[in-house]
């Protein structure tokens, strides 16, 4: 182990790929550990304690995330709430996406379970999350933040509807709203192949 040249900044983007391709596993120290290939005493040193780990961890990661996001939504500004959805649900359906989806949902689990750093770090992430759908939204919305808001609610709703195999009642819920379109409503669906569908 190479502890010497070990800092936050050197030992998050390790931490961070084994969390993305392996989950966060109850969050045990001693596989994050081996995985930047020093001890979990040395994480603590670094981190101070589990929660802040567990916290800074997530953060870097919900900022990996908005990066993978921000390069693969097109440049311009979407011109409505309706394309601003439908770039990002499509986004969202990638396969490089999906990691980060299976970790968000452990994370939300882990925070209704009352886990130690988990809702801290839900929350973070949600934060860190709105503040960049906030800059994608229309040049001239009325309300970003708002809107940003009613966007990822329908968003999170749309892909855990998907993933449970109740895509159509996503379906449903989209063209009963004022997002309603063949493209969006066609999004939704795509979200359950691969899984049930319903």
């Amino acid at each position: 182990m190479q502890t010497n040249r070990l800092s936050r900044e050197t030992l998050l983007p390790m931490l961070a790929a084994h969390v993305i391709q392996h989950g966060l596993g109850g969050a045990s120290l001693r596989p994050l550990a081996k995985a930047a290939g020093t001890s979990d005493r040395m994480l603590i040193y670094h981190f101070g304690n589990k929660e802040t780990l567990i916290s800074d961890l997530l953060e870097y990661v919900a900022g990996i995330y908005s990066a993978a996001l921000e390069a693969a939504i097109e440049e311009s500004r979407p011109k409505t709430r309706q394309e601003c959805f439908a770039r990002i649900l499509t986004q969202a359906r990638e396969p490089a996406m999906q990691a980060f989806l299976v970790l968000w949902w452990e994370i939300v689990a882990g925070a209704a379970r009352g886990l130690p750093g988990y809702k801290k770090a839900a929350d973070q992430m949600m934060t860190k999350q709105l503040a960049w759908l906030e800059t994608q939204m229309p040049q001239d919305d009325p309300d970003p933040a708002g809107g940003a808001r009613y966007l990822m609610t329908l968003m999170e709703g749309t892909l855990m509807l998907g993933t449970v195999g109740h895509a159509r009642t996503a379906r449903e819920g989209l063209l009963a709203s004022d997002l309603s379109s063949e493209n969006s409503s066609d999004l939704a669906g795509d979200l359950a192949a691969g899984g049930a569908g319903d």
